[in-house]
């Protein structure tokens, strides 16, 4: 018999997930086993990896990853963790690498991921680990955005079905990486996305957003693995201009904020059971000019505002949420119908655990 908590709840009908979701200790290692092995994780733009070599290093919620260009110029994707004592290949993001060396140890593999070379443990085949390669990742483009996921994971063409048709000429596909900035958040990561999956909350706390969007048109619609939300934009030319808002939320913590000329990416990853890491990067597209650079930066000071309201109510949520006097509230039908697909993709996930069991 499924438990309660865990039971799959019409939308007009729905409440909210479960608090006990979102507090104790043993919850990252369930939603790591549960809900980030199975999916998949956006980790950067095809204009990052230009030239062979050219590699970055991002933390998921998956695992630290190295994504990387080989000789042949195919982008692959690895555990960012040496096969010797797991120390890192790469810190930090960088271009045109002949080789990937363990910063640790010194062992050194190629591009492609298979050991090269030991120190002082040479030949290999004296140590039988000719055959050692590199924890090997998924890998798939779409728009130009690169995502990776274990080798067990929901089939990217099934994962991605249905993003396209809400673009509305919104591609990122020419898009050139800007800058990255970081907030660390005391709540659980999906109070975070929650609050990311509903406008409803936008008119009282978010004043300058609520001033941009046409609150009336706002829109959410749900797929299978993603939803979305869009409005009409208008904002002085000095920021956005006029045009569509859109934002992507693809399971279980990628968001994809599209504005006229602009992306920006957040992912969320679990730094403990009620602490949380948000990343924010900036794409625009290739210009150099003064007046788009000065867009750039009150597009800059503008997220960090909505940031920062969303942040603090997040905070609050989360000692909510941990009081144990909160019980699981109706939710809005029109407003938190794309909440209400996020927390049912959750207790699908859930319950699969314990129909294993």
């Amino acid at each position: 018999m499924i438990e309660p908590r865990l039971q799959s709840q019409a939308l007009l009908t729905a409440r909210a997930l479960d608090p006990s979701f979102y507090v104790g200790s043993e919850m990252p290692a369930v939603d790591r086993k549960l809900v980030f092995a199975r999916t998949w994780h956006l980790v950067g733009h095809v204009s990052q990896l230009a030239e062979a070599g050219d590699h970055l290093a991002v933390e998921t919620a998956l695992a630290p990853i190295l994504v990387v260009r080989d000789c042949d110029a195919v982008i692959r994707a690895f555990h960012n963790v040496c096969r010797h004592r797991a120390g890192p290949l790469a810190l930090c993001d960088g271009k045109g690498a002949k080789a990937l060396r363990c910063i640790y140890h010194g062992w050194t593999y190629t591009l492609a991921g298979q050991l090269r070379s030991a120190p002082e443990m040479n030949p290999l085949a004296d140590y039988g680990l000719q055959d050692t390669h590199l924890f090997a990742c998924q890998v798939a483009v779409w728009e130009g955005l690169i995502f990776v996921a274990a080798p067990n994971a929901i089939p990217f063409a099934e994962f991605s079905a249905g993003w396209d048709a809400p673009l509305r000429g919104l591609s990122p596909a020419r898009y050139e990486f800007h800058a990255r900035f970081h907030y660390d958040i005391a709540c659980n990561w999906k109070v975070y996305c929650d609050n990311y999956l509903e406008g409803y909350h936008v008119p009282h706390i978010h004043p300058g957003l609520n001033s941009l969007l046409d609150y009336r048109q706002y829109v959410t619609e749900a797929g299978a693995w993603f939803s979305y939300q869009y409005s009409p934009l208008a904002s002085a030319d000095a920021l956005y201009g006029d045009g569509d808002a859109l934002y992507y939320f693809i399971f279980p913590n990628t968001m994809l904020n599209l504005l006229p000329g602009r992306l920006q990416i957040n992912r969320v990853i679990a730094l403990g059971a009620e602490r949380c890491r948000v990343t924010f990067e900036y794409y625009y597209l290739p210009d150099a000019a003064p007046e788009s650079l000065a867009r750039r930066k009150a597009d800059h000071d503008f997220s960090h505002q909505v940031q920062l309201e969303d942040l603090g109510i997040c905070e609050h949520v989360q000692r909510g949420l941990a009081s144990g006097s909160y019980q699981p509230g109706r939710l809005n039908p029109l407003r938190e119908n794309a909440l209400h697909h996020f927390h049912e993709l959750l207790r699908s996930a859930y319950r699969a655990d314990t129909q294993t069991r």
